[in-house]
């Protein structure tokens, strides 16, 4: 089993990865609204999508520091992943709203 050792250099270039990605992607979904009335966003859905992606990123970057596996990283960021994508999917639509709304 191999152990890897975070330094101070690397756990910083990794933060500044998770910022820039969570930038190019909001990027995309700004440049998204210009062609498309698709999308409609406010400010305050790109601070709260942003603080989202930011905030798993780092998630990830804390426990997968503890971890000593690729299996046991994989699983974390697949754990993650599904929970991000099901806050958005409940910030966007109300996926998981109550079985009774409407009635």
């Amino acid at each position: 089993m191999k152990t890897v050792s975070v330094t101070k250099s690397s756990r910083s270039k990794n933060i500044t990865a998770i910022v820039i990605c969570t930038l190019v992607i909001l990027s995309i979904l700004l440049i998204a609204m210009q062609f498309s009335d698709e999308v409609q966003w406010g400010l305050f859905d790109f601070l709260i999508i942003g603080a989202l992606l930011v905030g798993t990123g780092l998630m990830y970057e804390l426990f997968a520091a503890k971890l000593t596996t690729t299996t046991q990283k994989r699983v974390l960021a697949g754990v993650l992943l599904v929970i991000l994508f099901l806050i958005w999917a409940e910030l966007a639509v109300g996926v998981i709203g109550t079985p009774f709304a409407g009635s």
